[in-house]
């Protein structure tokens, strides 16, 4: 750090002073300005950053503990990617004595993999960009100065692993709960490998895969007082591509995360909003107690294709086929669904007119709630929420997917719209390193090292409060590292 305190004082300072000058001279300037004073900072932050990690590094080579277990054996100039560029720094690689394992031990302590390059914010920055927009843009926007690869950000992406919801201490009382189910359609560029596509007698390819989205929230509320729009009142969201028994495990997330967060016994009825999918109607005997309710858009796009043909007196058509839904029978549908067909004179629309009829029928219960205005039913936004959640960033746009690719960042858009921290996610992707053959003593893993760094504060915390008013800022700052040292 001295280093740059000088260079702040004999560079940037100077420089500061001009570029505050030529503002003075010319104030119209100020956007060129603001930027070479961010161009400064930007450089004088890289300065900082490179001089604590060699700072650190030649810590580890003076150590006395450290010599204990390890020799020094190279020193090399590696290269990080940061969120705010570049930087190339001297470390030093060492070898245990009992073991012959070499390692940068300074990579160890901040928790760096073998090989990695990019630091843990710049991942977070790629992720956040990448859930949002494309791979190309992750890349791009990974730091400041510089970009990865689009190959980087989908490696890093498909080897996610995501954290569990972390269960409260209470549990909501809420009288109603809405479960939301719908699902949006992706195109894949292979299943397995490459070339796997097969075509089907009509000859199109098997290349449609089905991306799943649930969301539980407690009603719905106006966004403002005098505001028509509205919004869910504390979604969470699930998103997968589960099939066959994945579809059970997908379901019973869904219900752990009920059953932890929500008192059931409070909570008059659980609603199922949904178009009636197969596997929608899977997950209500997944959950008991669940009453499934049509959504609006799947009832009112069927009521559309049952008249789209009636022309100017298709509004009123549509309202006496609601009036029969909701207080009439089956039988009285079907005999309004079938003089409306008598209109038709062609196949094609007398088919259209038969599937919609059949949809209805099959969700006769379901469509009937939609429409009776049943205490605790809801208007329904599966459609658009599926848009907004999944076919902006995954189907809006011709792009192809894999399989793992879909997965992956369906489950990323989900975390980030339930208010997942980017930086925590990369965080929990560390793997502890094993022990490594032969050794006498533990590898602690970065994650391992922060624990017992705890609990040691407990016992030498006392005495190292005690110096540290007494030393100078290079001696506390050693005191700091040295206990990271320890813990090798």
């Amino acid at each position: 750090m001295i280093n740059s305190i000088k260079y702040f004082e004999e560079e940037c300072i100077n420089r500061f002073e001009k570029l505050e000058d030529e503002f003075m001279k010319n104030p119209q300037q100020l956007a060129e300005y603001i930027t070479g004073i961010t161009s400064e900072l930007h450089q004088l932050g890289l300065q900082m950053i490179r001089e604590s990690l060699e700072s650190m590094d030649e810590m580890l080579q003076k150590s006395p503990v450290r010599k204990k277990n390890w020799v020094v054996e190279s020193h090399m100039q590696k290269q990080l990617t940061t969120s705010l560029g570049e930087v190339r720094f001297e470390k030093t690689l060492f070898t245990n004595k009992n073991t012959g394992r070499s390692e940068y031990l300074l990579d160890r302590i901040m928790g760096l993999k073998r090989n990695e390059r990019l630091t843990e914010d710049a991942k977070a920055r790629l992720l956040q960009e990448a859930v949002q927009t494309s791979y190309r843009r992750g890349g791009e926007e990974v730091s400041l100065t510089s970009e990865v690869s689009r190959q980087t950000v989908k490696n890093k992406i498909h080897s996610l692993k995501f954290p569990k919801k972390e269960k409260p201490e209470t549990k909501k009382e809420v009288e109603y709960l809405y479960i939301e189910a719908d699902e949006d359609h992706v195109s894949l560029q292979f299943r397995n490998e490459k070339g796997d596509l097969k075509e089907s007698e009509n000859h199109q390819k098997n290349n449609c895969l089905i991306t799943k989205l649930v969301y539980i929230h407690e009603g719905i509320k106006s966004e403002s007082p005098r505001s028509n729009r509205h919004k869910l009142i504390n979604p969470y969201y699930f998103c997968g591509v589960s099939h066959g028994e994945g579809n059970q495990v997908f379901w019973d997330e869904i219900y752990e995360y009920i059953d932890s967060h929500y008192d059931l016994e409070k909570v008059k009825r659980i609603y199922l909003n949904s178009d009636g999918g197969s596997w929608i109607k899977y997950g209500m005997k997944r959950i008991a107690g669940i009453t499934y309710v049509l959504d609006g858009f799947h009832l009112e796009k069927y009521l559309t294709r049952l008249t789209s043909h009636m022309r100017d007196s298709q509004g009123d058509v549509k309202n006496e086929l609601r009036k029969v839904i909701r207080s009439k029978t089956k039988k009285e549908f079907e005999e309004l669904s079938d003089r409306i067909a008598e209109y038709l004179e062609n196949e094609a629309g007398l088919n259209r007119v038969r599937e919609a009829k059949a949809y209805i029928l099959s969700n006769w219960r379901a469509a009937r709630l939609r429409l009776s205005h049943e205490e605790g039913v809801k208007g329904s936004s599966t459609e658009g929420h599926v848009s907004h959640v999944l076919s902006s960033r995954m189907s809006s746009r011709p792009m192809g997917w894999s399989v793992t690719g879909a997965e992956k960042m369906s489950q990323l858009r989900a975390y980030h719209l339930n208010g997942g921290d980017m930086l925590e996610l990369v965080r929990y992707q560390q793997e502890e390193q094993p022990v490594a053959a032969g050794a006498e003593y533990k590898v602690l893993g970065s994650i391992e090292i922060m624990r017992s760094e705890k609990s040691r504060h407990g016992e030498v915390g006392k005495y190292t409060e005690a110096i540290r008013h007494s030393l100078s800022f290079r001696s506390k700052k050693g005191i700091c590292f040295n206990t990271h040292i320890w813990g090798l």
